[in-house]
């Protein structure tokens, strides 16, 4: 069987739970070996989530930070090479920012083909600033190399194309299997009310002043963050965490899902699927996924948002919740990912475009010296 290493530094979240499954999806048609490190965020038992044909590798010499340390960039590297070495890939895929620098920087591509995910942009993610100057910067570099960006969707490829020679998208979603499952059995939370909610840790990120504002210009509506945070609308309900089951039966009572995000790297497939009106922000990833007007809205400000609502509440928009539902069974899923991710590793194994020289390294570390990397909460942002 032709051989896939998967590199992932930023091994836990969002991003553990993606390689993860696409390793176990690829073992039936390649031999795959996953080199990582050990993050905090990364589950005690993570062995139990990968497929037992999935060859492990740590990486013991990671480094959360990244491309700030000359020597133990080297060291790291090194490391990676000789991981190459030993496994003989046919394709290796990098994934998040970190080991998509530093496996660019290691991989010349002249045995095998290099592939780079980004997960969000990590100049994106983290906001305006000296370090996304510098992360797009590296980012414009190393794309001159002869690696391939694949990323997760059409307004992420565009941004791709403006920084590398050769990029492609796969769309993410969910197991569709796996939520038809969940949802068997689980009694939706029945609303006397127009309900909208929202989901996760009330972050600067999540915007949650916004969905708050939102809420306070729908009074008749009731509002619901099922997650922790603190909000004050008198139409609102901050349930606290929940488990998964208790979190579906909420979002199954739910009428309609917004996700207001200044900055999102999440598919809304799950709620695509239960048939919930989903309204986003104007975001990468979210206006590739909802089309405004067809499976959903892209709103702009939080009148447009309290509108659409209002609207909504008045008569359903039906059509858009069921082509959203449509979409999710024919793109946004895992199936269909499993099959895209299988055409796109035998193409790269059919094409070989040569190596690198070691003047784009040099230029990197020059520019390294040149940025200070002192706050710690814009290196977490990185991940």
């Amino acid at each position: 069987m032709k051989k896939i290493l998967m590199v992932c530094e930023a091994f836990g979240g969002d991003v553990f739970t993606y390689v993860s499954k696409l390793c176990n999806d690829m073992c039936d048609d390649f031999d795959v070996y996953l080199a990582y490190s050990l993050r905090p965020q990364i589950p005690k038992n993570y062995k139990d989530f990968l497929d037992k044909r999935v060859h492990l590798i740590q990486v013991k010499s990671f480094s959360e930070k990244g491309l700030t340390n000359i020597p133990n960039d080297i060291k790291v590297i090194r490391e990676l090479q000789a991981i190459e070495k030993k496994v003989q890939p046919d394709v290796i895929h990098l994934h998040s920012s970190i080991a998509g620098g530093m496996g660019r920087l290691a991989y010349k591509g002249k045995n095998n083909t290099v592939a780079y995910t980004p997960h969000g942009y990590a100049h994106i993610l983290m906001g305006p600033g000296k370090k996304s100057v510098m992360y797009k910067l590296m980012e414009k570099i190393l794309g001159k190399t002869s690696s391939m960006t694949l990323t997760c969707c059409e307004s992420e490829d565009e941004v791709a194309k403006t920084l590398c020679k050769r990029t492609a998208y796969i769309e993410t979603g969910v197991n569709l299997a796996d939520l038809s499952a969940s949802l068997d059995g689980i009694e939706p939370v029945h609303n006397d009310k127009f309900t909208v909610f929202t989901l996760g840790r009330a972050c600067v990120q999540k915007q949650p002043q916004l969905f708050n504002r939102i809420a306070e210009l729908v009074p008749e509506a009731r509002f619901v963050w099922i997650g922790n945070g603190e909000l004050t609308t008198p139409n609102m309900k901050v349930t606290g965490w929940k488990p998964s089951k208790e979190a579906l039966a909420m979002a199954k009572g739910g009428d309609a899902f917004i996700l207001c995000s200044l900055r999102e790297a999440i598919a809304m497939s799950e709620n695509m699927y239960i048939e919930k009106l989903i309204l986003v922000s104007n975001t990468m990833r979210n206006k590739s996924v909802i089309k405004d007007g067809v499976n959903g809205y892209v709103c702009e400000t939080v009148e447009e948002y309290a509108e659409k609502i209002k609207a909504a509440m008045k008569k359903f928009p039906s059509e858009l919740t069921e082509r959203a539902y449509q979409d999710a069974l024919e793109i946004y899923n895992t199936e269909v990912m499993k099959k895209k991710y299988i055409g796109f590793y035998n193409r790269l194994m059919a094409e070989n475009t040569g190596g690198y020289n070691n003047e784009i390294i040099v230029v990197l570390w020059i520019w390294n010296w040149r940025f200070d990397y002192s706050n710690a909460a814009d290196e977490k942002a990185v991940a």
